[in-house]
């Protein structure tokens, strides 16, 4: 790392942004692509979305900064695999609303189960003293993320 933890000058700072950035970004992908999917990468988002609520095919498109025409053909692929169902909304039959099946929150689960089985295995030859740095670590930048 090139930035050390006591530089607080404006440098200082942009260094350890960057570095962090990068490292940030090192996992995020190491992680997508060290583990085997069914699914593609947006078609997850839209499955963990729809495991925290059910949504329209534009809301959706609107949380996840796509057009509306891209989220139909995701959606469409999803409800091709089982994976997502589609219901008029109760309280208005003009709306049609998306939600996660059982298969499509097993895929979810067991998506999750590889991808922490993988960190599992890089965090196990890790030093207690090093675990206990990244577990503070991972605190404060849900903490930064967060703001």
């Amino acid at each position: 790392m090139s930035a050390l933890p006591t530089d607080d000058s404006p440098d200082g700072i942009a260094r350890l942004a960057h570095d962090l950035r990068i490292a940030c970004m090192r996992v995020s992908r190491r992680v997508r692509f060290e583990t085997t999917s069914t699914i593609a990468p947006h078609q997850l988002s839209v499955i963990v979305r729809l495991a925290q609520s059910s949504y329209t095919s534009g809301e959706l498109a609107t949380i996840e900064r796509v057009s509306a025409p891209s989220m139909s053909r995701t959606v469409g692929a999803l409800v091709e695999l089982g994976l997502v169902e589609r219901a008029t909304d109760s309280d208005d039959g003009r709306v049609v609303r998306l939600s996660l099946t059982a298969a499509g929150q097993r895929e979810l689960d067991e998506h999750r189960a590889r991808r922490d089985a993988w960190m599992t295995q890089r965090l196990a030859g890790l030093t207690d003293e090093e675990r206990e740095l990244l577990a503070r670590a991972s605190e404060l930048l849900n903490r930064v993320f967060d703001q």
